[in-house]
C-alpha cells in the first residue's frame, strides 16, 4: 500500500477527471467548463467567500430546469465517487485495526490468557440488517460502485504490468460512464422483497467472505499471542435481518411477504453452499481417509469427493425445490436439507478424517471456512426478526374480547389485562373460536404468527414489540405465539423507545421477572431493545442518551438479581456509531456488564454499505466491534460517581426542557420546519418500502425519526442531534460545575463519547448554508426562528471547542475532519441548487407536475445525503 498521504485526494481528483471526460463526451466542452466553474466556486464558498456563493445563486437562477438537473446529476456523481475512493482507502488501513490495538494493550491491562478465553466465550456480535429508508443509491448503481472500489483496490495495492494498469483504468472509465448514463433515482419505491434481496446480496458479495476470514485471523492472533484457539463451532458473528419482517407502520410487509423472504433466504443459502461444496469436492481428491469415512464411502478411490458430491446433490435438489416454492409451484420439502446438522455432518466427517490422516493443513483451509459459514449463516442464511407495534396486538384482544362478550380489552386496567393474558397462557383450551371473523388488520397479525409456526425456528431471530411500555405488551405476544401453534419459545423483546418508556423499562421488566412462570417460559433468557432515534426525537440527544444509559444499567442489575441472561439490542442509526472512532467509543461507553449477553445492533440503510459493502471493509468493521467488545468485557468502563450522576440528571432534564420548549411547545415550530427544510419533498423520494409517517395525516409527532433527521441534515442545521444539549451544559457551568464536567470528560467514557458525537455533528453543520435556506424559503415573520437556532448552534460549537480544548471542531480527529472537507467543494453547490429548486417547486401550481424539476429536486436530496455520509 502506498504511504502517500495524498493518495485519497489524488484518487478523488482522478475519478472526477474521468467523470468530467464522460460528461464532456456527451454534452460538450462548454458543460465541462461550467461544471468546473461551479466546483471551484463551491470550494471557495465553503471557505467563506461570499462573492462565490452569490455567483452560484445567480447562475442557478438563470439556468433552466433541465440544466439544473444536469448540474445536480454531475455533483451527485462526484460525491458518490469521492465516497467510493474513501471507502477503498479506509478498507486498506489494516495497520490501525482495533483488534491489533487491543492485543498491544493487554499487557498494560495486566490480563492473562484465562481472562481473554473468558471474554472470547462472551464475544457474540449479532448484526441486524435493516431497511430503514436511508439508502439513497439504487442497487443497480451499488453494483457498479462495488466493482469500481475493487478496481481501485487492485490499482493501488497490486503489482501490475503497464498493460494490466491500462486495462484497469479503462474498466474504471467504463464503470463511471455506466453510472453517469444510469438514472440515479428509482422509478418506484423498492418493495420489502427488494430490500430483503439487497440484504442477501450484501451477505453474498461481502460477509460470506469476510466472516470466516475475520474468524480465521482472530484465531491466528490468539493462537500466536496466547496459545488459545477458537472452537470449530465458534460463531462470534451472527447475521439477522428486519427486511421482510419489520411490519411496524409498514403496510407492505405482510405475512405472505415474510413467507416469501424466508424462502428466498433459504434459496440463496442453498446456492452459496452449493458453490462452496462444489469447489471443495473438486479440491478434496485425496484417497486416504479414516474408518468412519471409509464405512460410508465404501471402496471409492476418492472418498471425500463421493461424500461431498452427495451433499452437493442434496443442495441442488434443495435449491430447485425452494425455487419452485418461491414461484408457487409444487415441491416436496421432505427432499430439502431441513436442518443445519444435515449440512454440517458430511463436512465435519471430512474434517475429522483429514485431521486423523495427517492432512490438517487441508482440513483447516477452505473446508474450515465452509464449516464456519454453516455455524454463522446456517441453511437459512440469516435469522429474520419480526417487529410489530404493541397497539396491533392489543387490537387482536380488543376484537376477541368483544366477540366473546368479555368487555373492551383496551379499556381494561393493566392488572385486568395481565390477569386475562396470564390465565390464557396457562389454559390448554383454544383461545380463538373457529367461527370468529376478525378484521383484516387483526387477521394479518394472526397470519404472521401462522407463518412463524409453519417454518423452522432456526429461520427466526426475535419478536420485537415497538412502543412497548407495559408487561401486558409482552404477555400479549407470548399468548398470540402460543395459541397460533408456535411450539418453541420465540424470544419476545420489548422495544423501549420514548423517554418515559426508557425510564420505566426496569420497572416493567421487574414485574415480568418476578413471575416464576414467566422466567420458566423464557428459560431465564431475555432480549430488550433500546430505542435511540425515537427517544432522541422525543426528548433531545442529551436526555435520551442518559436515559438509555440509566435504563441499560438498571436492566443489567435487574437481570443479575433474577439470574437472567440479558441481551441488550441497540437500535442505533447511521448518525450514531457510524464508522471508526465513534463506533468503538460507543461500545466502550456502555454501562459495565451490559455486554455479557452479547452485542446486538441494527445496521441500517447506507451504513451497511459504508461498513460492510466490500469484504475488506467488513473485516475491518468486525475487527472494530470485536476489539471494543473484548476490551469492554475485560476492562469495563468505570461506573459513574454519584456526583457525575447528579450532574447528568440535572443537565439531561435541562436539555429535555430546552429541546421540548422549541420542538413541542412553540406553536411556530412546525410551520418553520416545513418551510425551512425539504421535509414535505422527502416523501417523493422512493427510498424505502416503508412510509415516512406512522400515520398518513399526522404532524411532526407522527414523523419517523429517520426522515426527521434526514430533513435537518439536508439544510446543514442537523438540529435533532444537538438542540438543547450544550445549552444545558452551559447552565451547569454557570452554576460552578466546570471542574466536575472536566473530570467527567477525562474519566468517564460515556460522557466523553457524547461530546465526541456532538463534535462530529457540529463538523457537519453549516450556519451559512442554513441561513441561505431561510433567506429564500422562509417567510419574513418566521425568520427569527431560524436565527435563534443558529445562534444557539454557534454558541454550542464555541462551548464544545472550549470543553475539548480545541480551536475548531474535529481538531482531535483530523481523519474525520478531512473526510468531510474532501466532499465540501462538491457538496456546497448542491445546497444552493436545492434552494433554487425548492423555490421553483413550491411556486408551481398544485395541479401541475414538472417532472424535470421533481427529478432534479430528488437528485439534490440524494446527493446531499451521499455527501453528508449519513441521513438517519
Amino acid at each position: 500500500m502506498s504511504d502517500d498521504k495524498h493518495l485519497l485526494q489524488d484518487t478523488v481528483r482522478d475519478l472526477g477527471k474521468v467523470l468530467g471526460e464522460t460528461i464532456q463526451a456527451q454534452l460538450g466542452e462548454q458543460w465541462l467548463e461550467r461544471i468546473e466553474t461551479v466546483r471551484i466556486q463551491g470550494r471557495k464558498a465553503f471557505q467563506g467567500d461570499n462573492d462565490s456563493a452569490i455567483a452560484l445563486q445567480k447562475l442557478f437562477a438563470q439556468l433552466g430546469d433541465q440544466d439544473l438537473l444536469t448540474l445536480g446529476r454531475a455533483f451527485c456523481q462526484f460525491l458518490n465517487l469521492a465516497n467510493i475512493a474513501e471507502q477503498e482507502y479506509n478498507s486498506a488501513q489494516t495497520d490501525i485495526e482495533p483488534i491489533n490495538k487491543l492485543f498491544s494493550e493487554l499487557e498494560n491491562l495486566k490480563l492473562d490468557s484465562s481472562n481473554l478465553a473468558s471474554a472470547l466465550e462472551q464475544l457474540h456480535i449479532d448484526l441486524v440488517l435493516t431497511a430503514h429508508p436511508t439508502e439513497v443509491s439504487r442497487r443497480t448503481l451499488i453494483h457498479k460502485y462495488t466493482e469500481l472500489a475493487q478496481c481501485l483496490d487492485r490499482l493501488h495495492h497490486s503489482q501490475l504490468s503497464e498493460a494490466e494498469r491500462t486495462s484497469l483504468q479503462r474498466r474504471i472509465a467504463d464503470l463511471i460512464a455506466q453510472a453517469w448514463h444510469t438514472d440515479e433515482i428509482r422509478s418506484e419505491r423498492p418493495t420489502p422483497v427488494d430490500e430483503a434481496s439487497w440484504g442477501f446480496s450484501v451477505i453474498e458479495n461481502s460477509l460470506w467472505q469476510a466472516v470466516p476470514e475475520f474468524i480465521r485471523e482472530l484465531d491466528d492472533k490468539i493462537k500466536k499471542e496466547y496459545g488459545l484457539s477458537l472452537p470449530i463451532d465458534s460463531s462470534p458473528v451472527r447475521i439477522s435481518s428486519w427486511m421482510g419482517g419489520d411490519r411496524d407502520g409498514n403496510p407492505f410487509v405482510t405475512a405472505k411477504v415474510t413467507q416469501k423472504v424466508l424462502l428466498l433466504a433459504r434459496r440463496r443459502a442453498a446456492s452459496l453452499f452449493f458453490s462452496d461444496v462444489d469447489r471443495l469436492q473438486s479440491e478434496l481428491s485425496m484417497g486416504e481417509c479414516n474408518d468412519e469415512l471409509r464405512a460410508l464411502a465404501g471402496d471409492a478411490l476418492e472418498p471425500y469427493r463421493l461424500i461431498l458430491r452427495e451433499l452437493r446433490e442434496k443442495l441442488r435438489i434443495t435449491f430447485k425445490g425452494l425455487n419452485a416454492a418461491v414461484n408457487d409451484e409444487e415441491s416436496d420439502p421432505r427432499q430439502w436439507i431441513q436442518t443445519q446438522q444435515q449440512l454440517l455432518e458430511p463436512l465435519m466427517l471430512c474434517y475429522r478424517s483429514l485431521h486423523e490422516c495427517g492432512m490438517g493443513v487441508i482440513a483447516d483451509g477452505e473446508l474450515l471456512d465452509c464449516i464456519r459459514r454453516v455455524h454463522c449463516f446456517g441453511i437459512h442464511l440469516l435469522k429474520l426478526d419480526i417487529r410489530q407495534g404493541s397497539e396491533r396486538h392489543a387490537e387482536v384482544f380488543a376484537e376477541l374480547t368483544e366477540y366473546l362478550e368479555l368487555g373492551d380489552y383496551n379499556s381494561w386496567s393493566e392488572e385486568q389485562k395481565q390477569q386475562f393474558l396470564q390465565q390464557e397462557l396457562s389454559s390448554k383450551r383454544p383461545l380463538f373460536p373457529a367461527n370468529w371473523q376478525p378484521s383484516d388488520d387483526v387477521q394479518e397479525v394472526l397470519d404472521t404468527c401462522k407463518v412463524i409456526a409453519a417454518n423452522s425456528k432456526d429461520g427466526f431471530g426475535i419478536y420485537i414489540i415497538s412502543m412497548a411500555s407495559l408487561p401486558s405488551d409482552v404477555y400479549a405476544v407470548q399468548l398470540l405465539l402460543q395459541k397460533m401453534g408456535i411450539n418453541w419459545a420465540m424470544p419476545v423483546a420489548p422495544l423501549f423507545e420514548t423517554l418515559d418508556d426508557l425510564n420505566n423499562a426496569a420497572d416493567v421488566m421487574s414485574l415480568l421477572f418476578s413471575q416464576q412462570e414467566y422466567l420458566q417460559r423464557v428459560d431465564n433468557k431475555q432480549f430488550v431493545m433500546i430505542g435511540y432515534s425515537d427517544s432522541a426525537k422525543d426528548a433531545g440527544a442529551l436526555a435520551a442518551s442518559w436515559a438509555q444509559y440509566r435504563s441499560q444499567e438498571a436492566l443489567v442489575a435487574l437481570a443479575e438479581q433474577h439470574n437472567v441472561e440479558l441481551t441488550l439490542f441497540h437500535g442505533r442509526g447511521g448518525t450514531i456509531g457510524r464508522g471508526g472512532l465513534p463506533a468503538y467509543a460507543a461500545i466502550l461507553s456502555q454501562p459495565p456488564g451490559s455486554l455479557k449477553g452479547g452485542f446486538r445492533v441494527t445496521e441500517q440503510g447506507e451504513t451497511i454499505r459504508y461498513k460492510f459493502g466490500v469484504p475488506e471493509l467488513a473485516k475491518r468493521s468486525l475487527n472494530l466491534y470485536a476489539g471494543a467488545i473484548l476490551e469492554a468485557i475485560m476492562a469495563p468502563p468505570p461506573a459513574p460517581k454519584p456526583e457525575w450522576r447528579e450532574l447528568m440528571d440535572s443537565m439531561s432534564a435541562d436539555g429535555r426542557d430546552n429541546y421540548r420548549s422549541i420542538v413541542r411547545d412553540d406553536p411556530q415550530f412546525v410551520r418553520y420546519f416545513r418551510v425551512a427544510t425539504p421535509e414535505l419533498e422527502l416523501g417523493k423520494l422512493p427510498l424505502g418500502s416503508r412510509p415516512a409517517k406512522r400515520k398518513p395525516d399526522g404532524g411532526v409527532e407522527s414523523l419517523r425519526a429517520i426522515p426527521w433527521i434526514f430533513a435537518w441534515a439536508q439544510t446543514r442545521l442537523v438540529l435533532p442531534s444537538w438542540l438543547g444539549s450544550m445549552k444545558a451544559m452551559q447552565a451547569a457551568i454557570d452554576k460552578g460545575n466546570r471542574p466536575l464536567i472536566d473530570q467527567m470528560i477525562e474519566n468517564w467514557p460515556f460522557f466523553h463519547s457524547r461530546l465526541s458525537m456532538l463534535d462530529m455533528v457540529f463538523s457537519k453543520a453549516d450556519v451559512s448554508i442554513s441561513e441561505e435556506y431561510d433567506k429564500r424559503l422562509v417567510p419574513d415573520e418566521l425568520r427569527y426562528f431560524g436565527q435563534a437556532l443558529r445562534d444557539e448552534l454557534e454558541d454550542s460549537i464555541k462551548l464544545i471547542n472550549t470543553l475539548l480544548k480545541q480551536e475548531s471542531v474535529m481538531q482531535n480527529d483530523p481523519a474525520g475532519k478531512d473526510s468531510m472537507q474532501l466532499r465540501a467543494g462538491y457538496l456546497q453547490p448542491l445546497h444552493y441548487l436545492q434552494i433554487e429548486l425548492l423555490d421553483r417547486v413550491r411556486k408551481q401550481p398544485e395541479d401541475e407536475v414538472n417532472h424535470t424539476l421533481e427529478r432534479a429536486m430528488m437528485i439534490t436530496i440524494a446527493g446531499i445525503a451521499v455527501g453528508m455520509r449519513n441521513t438517519g
